[in-house]
């Protein structure tokens, strides 16, 4: 690899937490305008429509995310193996990586939308959704369940290039299109098509931040190494190994989670529209902490790659160090604005007096879920640099089945805490990933591991 290389950028050396938070800030801000797609929908769904279309858009939400999830599982895992390939200067390796994601995650997404589709109406069903949002879920989940192919793909670029090192350019490319998306969202939700409006946007503008991010790599094909042709497309047998030998362990603990969420959602949903609109204005605002724990998360796991995989142990240990005391200070600032204002923070979404009421009792599961993430950021940075398939496997069983359905089955049914004790069981499921991560990195046993890309 050149010295010189703008495209791919060397992370084994440096000043630490100036690298982490140069690479995570424009990560960051990429995330806090890839939510917002999801907020706005919230937002202008939630003043046009009411409490019946804030609890559709959150309910589809949470199921796009499941499928979502599937493919970033692999997503993931290509960025790890790219920047542990950077680390050992093994510019091949990050070409044949590169052409096994294009192949294998695309058609994946295929396949998803199209079971997706075949069974909407069975998971509005097993999700309990209310009668006021039924036919507003369905339209929303519809309509994006038809556009993941370019919301997964953006995803999956957006990894390779981080692998790389570089996080500006899926900032540039996210910039546009959250504007369009902006745009097309009042212009839509405002003219009566309600929640299928807000999905049409986002459909549209995560087609246009795809297509620019593809156009963007075909253009530094050369310096790249990877030229769209099929030789490169046509995946070879042990970059896709070693891809699925990361990535289905990863998907695992996604799909484990995200299942557990979709679970314990379904439950929260009997409760009537009012109680499902709430939890998904707070299922929202924990996306807005998650902007930090996941950028935090995915710039520290390309620089824990890159020196796990040329040894510098103490340098992971000081950028998770950084990652962690920028995700508390965050999530501290977070907290204070909750804690002073909260039907203030609600009313954002939806001013009825019956959801201002409930936010009250919603503060102390809204601290916890920000600290959740704080702490989540380094220790899946710990966990997916290494490229630890076992552990994020054993991760996904226990947050999403032991902990988190869990401890709401115990808090909301056996010691009859209601809502609040699903509210309260997911909050806590969150620092599961810290709980197993954090005496595993004062053990020193990670430094033994030998780097997937090395094999």
């Amino acid at each position: 690899m050149r010295d010189g290389d703008t495209l791919i950028k060397d992370y084994t050396s440096g000043p630490v937490a100036r690298q982490l938070l140069g690479f995570a800030g424009p990560f960051m801000l990429s995330n806090l305008l890839q939510t917002a797609y999801n907020l706005v929908d919230m937002v202008v769904v939630g003043q046009f429509v009411g409490p019946a279309g804030l609890s559709a858009v959150g309910i589809g939400a949470d199921l796009i995310h499941m499928y979502t999830f599937i493919c970033m599982g692999f997503c993931n895992a290509g960025q790890v193996l790219i920047s542990q390939y950077v680390g050992l200067k093994d510019r091949d390796a990050v070409s044949r990586t590169v052409g096994a994601m294009f192949t294998f995650i695309l058609s994946l997404s295929l396949l998803i939308s199209a079971l997706g589709l075949a069974s909407a109406g069975r998971f509005m069903g097993w999700l309990n959704v209310p009668d006021e949002a039924l036919v507003y879920c369905r339209e929303y989940t519809v309509c994006c369940t038809v556009g993941l192919f370019f919301l997964v793909g953006y995803v999956m670029v957006a990894a390779i290039l981080r692998g790389m090192g570089d996080s500006k350019r899926p900032m540039v490319f996210i910039v546009i299109a959250s504007v369009l998306n902006v745009v097309l969202d009042l212009a839509f939700v405002s003219r009566g098509m309600g929640p299928f409006g807000a999905a049409l946007a986002t459909v549209i503008a995560q087609g246009v931040s795809f297509l620019l991010c593809v156009g963007y790599l075909w253009r530094q094909r050369d310096r790249l190494g990877f030229t769209f042709r099929l030789r490169h497309l046509r995946p070879e047998r042990d970059a896709l190994g070693k891809l699925l030998k990361l990535g289905v362990p990863m998907s695992i603990q996604s799909c484990a989670i995200n299942a557990s969420m979709l679970f314990v959602s379904s439950r929260i949903n009997v409760y009537g529209v009012t109680v499902s609109a709430v939890t998904s204005v707070g299922n929202k605002l924990s996306t807005v902490a998650s902007i930090i724990s996941q950028a935090l998360s995915q710039s520290g796991a390309t620089m824990v790659g890159q020196n796990f995989a040329a040894r510098q142990f103490d340098r992971v240990v000081r950028a998770l160090a950084t990652a962690a005391a920028v995700g508390a200070a965050f999530a501290a600032a977070l907290s204070a604005v909750m804690i002073a204002a909260p039907e203030g923070v609600f009313a954002l979404f939806d001013d009825d007096p019956a959801v201002l009421a409930m936010s009250h009792r919603y503060v102390l599961i809204a601290v916890l879920n920000f600290f959740g993430y704080a702490l989540r950021g380094p220790s899946t940075a710990l966990c997916n640099g290494m490229g630890f398939p076992v552990m994020n496997f054993v991760l996904g069983i226990l947050d999403g089945v032991v902990m988190r359905i869990g401890l709401c089955l115990l808090l909301a049914e056996a010691l009859g805490l209601g809502v609040m004790g699903y509210w309260l069981g997911g909050a806590l499921a969150g620092f599961t990933f810290f709980l197993v991560m954090f005496p595993y990195l004062l053990s020193g046993k990670w430094k033994r591991r030998a780097p997937p890309a090395a094999a």
